[in-house]
């Protein structure tokens, strides 16, 4: 079974061991320290096409909840956790009237990101753009698609050569997404017009989109 529970009510060590397994060797404690500052709910969860973590205040539950993808690769599995830390903090602290990315989650993402970002935990690479991220984090970091391009190349074995970014995929190239076939016709800032092969339809689909380019 892929999913897999850790909860409080377990042992410590059961925790450590988990952040063991899924995020780099130099910030297994820091992730254990924060968990233990203020205990809450872990799932590892199966992949979710939508979401790679999720974060959801609860006032019915003494104990909140963060779930996190297993299938991340260590870099974005720690950013993703450090992520939905933050929003558990500033729930916390500042209560459910605040935005989920407003100004309270980002200060907490960024002071809990602080003491990460050194070169014994994120290769140089990833490091200079997530350093940038970091100054106005958004929303999902992949949004940005120069660290999702560096933070990729971690999982790059798994998911083949064929996969692609949408933005990276040149006009007139045909892909899949989802079972469903696709040529590329035009870029719009943030989105990309596309037609459906087999429906003759158009779409506007996310830049930052994977996609498996077609031979």
């Amino acid at each position: 079974m892929i999913s897999s529970y850790i909860s409080m009510v377990n042992k410590d060590q059961s925790f450590y061991e988990a952040f063991e397994k899924h995020v780099p060797k130099g910030a297994v404690n820091y992730c254990f320290d924060i968990w233990k500052e203020d205990p809450f709910n872990f799932y590892i969860t199966r992949e979710r096409n939508t979401k790679l973590g999720d974060f959801r205040y609860r006032r019915d539950k003494k104990v909140q909840t963060i779930t996190i993808n297993h299938n991340l690769n260590p870099y974005q599995f720690l950013i993703t956790y450090v992520h939905e830390v933050a929003h558990y903090r500033a729930f916390t602290k500042f209560g459910l009237r605040i935005k989920p990315h407003g100004g309270e989650w980002k200060k907490s993402f960024q002071e809990l990101m602080e003491p990460l970002l050194e070169v014994n935990i994120f290769p140089r690479d990833i490091l200079i753009p997530l350093k940038r991220h970091m100054i106005n984090p958004k929303a999902s970091s992949g949004s940005d698609f120069f660290l999702m391009v560096e933070l990729r190349k971690f999982d790059q074995a798994e998911k083949g050569d064929d996969v692609q970014y949408l933005q990276q995929v040149k006009i007139g190239t045909q892909f899949e997404i989802r079972g469903r076939l696709f040529e590329k016709l035009e870029t719009r800032r943030t989105r990309v017009l596309c037609l459906e092969i087999g429906s003759g339809k158009k779409y506007l689909i996310s830049s930052h989109a994977e996609v498996r380019i077609k031979s």
